[in-house]
């Protein structure tokens, strides 16, 4: 089974977390996991194909944004809250909360309207 790097909770920067959430795609990809907690990555609806869903759950792997596990084939994702709390205290409500605001996820689900 191939390893998965995951940053300590003190390797966590701000710098590579905002780095992480400055894309649209992962800012929904955050969204939907703050919403229906740890899922599957096949069962987070986003409109990109497997591979860039792939790349993009990577990145906020790396940046200590999100925790990825294997279960059998499965790998499952969840936000990593409670580090991120504890680093950076309300970033996450914060980010989430302007983010839910805006129109941005509307146009990622709805690109025609």
């Amino acid at each position: 089974m191939k390893f998965l790097f995951h940053p300590d909770r003190a390797d966590i920067h701000l710098s590579t977390v905002l780095y992480a959430l400055s894309d649209p795609v992962r800012l929904l990809m955050v969204s939907e996991l703050h919403r229906i907690g740890e899922s599957a990555c096949g069962d987070i609806e986003v409109p990109v194909v497997k591979s860039t869903l792939s790349h993009h759950t990577r990145t906020l792997r790396e940046a200590g944004v999100v925790n990825v596990r294997s279960q059998g084939t499965l790998r499952l994702v969840s936000l990593r809250t409670e580090d991120l709390e504890t680093r950076f205290p309300g970033l996450l409500a914060a980010v989430l909360d302007a983010y839910e605001a805006s129109d941005e996820k509307q146009k990622l689900l709805n690109p025609e309207s």
